[in-house]
């Protein structure tokens, strides 16, 4: 074998003569493929005026003395251009880009700020599910000289996007936007049964707590309503038990409060049947 496998440098034979060539020969090589920077890699055609030592990554679809050169280091060495085919692992700066990337055996991939990643494990191990995993006593999301915005995004109204707050990995309390667009805050005893506790209505902004479906600015259990509350809007007085308070705009007498005796709504001034 004349040649290294991985950088193919000349080996120098016995009783060769002229020794320092192949030597030169050798070390030319090195100087282009060792530390490898390139000013670029989305050239095809080379450029006008080159200076000793220039490198590029020839784009496809190159021409001139880059012809038949795609994805190939060219470097530019004793006035004319060299043609060098990258290995499965070598790593390229891109001075461009000011990115790295990497051979896979078939195209260049670039590595650090500018990729892609699968997943992402700080002091812990991601998985497929968990694609972004830290393990720390605190994590900082911080402004960048003004605010800052944490989003949590889902496809669908259908679909979930929350904050899980666990024990032992086990949610014991969860808010966000639970199968619908409505701000949703649940609590759970045992990890599997969740209680609604906190509910805000995306159509009105309409808070409830403890229900499902305010109809007032302020519903407590359908029990004590505050906002403009119709007629309509009122629950049955067996549903919300006997002292319920509430707030009717449209009381034939005029806005008035309400209270359940159980059986009806009465006005609290005037002891009427609503």
């Amino acid at each position: 074998m004349d040649f290294s496998a991985k950088l193919t440098l000349p080996y120098i034979l016995p009783n060769q003569a002229q020794k320092h060539v192949t030597m030169n020969e050798s070390l030319r090589r090195l100087d282009a493929l060792v530390q490898i920077s390139v000013i670029s890699m989305t050239e095809t055609e080379p450029p006008g005026m080159p200076e000793e030592g220039d490198r590029y990554i020839v784009a496809d679809g190159g021409t001139g003395a880059w012809e038949r050169a795609d994805r190939h280091l060219a470097a530019y060495q004793d006035g004319a251009w060299e043609i060098y085919e990258p290995q499965i692992g070598w790593l390229v700066w891109d001075e461009a880009q000011t990115a790295l990337a990497i051979y896979d055996g078939t195209d260049w991939s670039a590595l650090g700020p500018s990729s892609e990643l699968d997943t992402l494990g700080i002091n812990a191990t991601a998985d497929s599910y968990n694609r972004l995993i830290l393990s720390a006593n605190a994590s900082l999301f911080d402004h960048e000289g003004a605010g800052h915005q944490l989003k949590v995004n889902k496809a669908a109204e259908g679909d979930t996007s929350s904050l899980v707050f666990q024990t032992a990995y086990q949610g014991h309390a969860e808010m966000g936007l639970a199968g619908n667009n409505n701000f949703n805050v649940k609590v759970s005893p045992d990890g599997q049964n969740f209680l609604n506790a906190f509910l805000i209505r995306s159509d009105t902004g309409n808070v409830g707590i403890d229900t499902y479906w305010p109809t007032a600015k302020l519903d407590v259990g359908g029990a004590v309503r505050i906002g403009q509350v119709t007629r309509a809007d009122l629950p049955s007085p067996a549903e919300t038990g006997a002292g319920a308070v509430l707030y009717v705009s449209d009381h034939p007498g005029g806005a008035a409060l309400v209270f359940s005796d159980g059986a009806d709504w009465r006005s609290v001034h005037e002891r009427a049947i609503l």
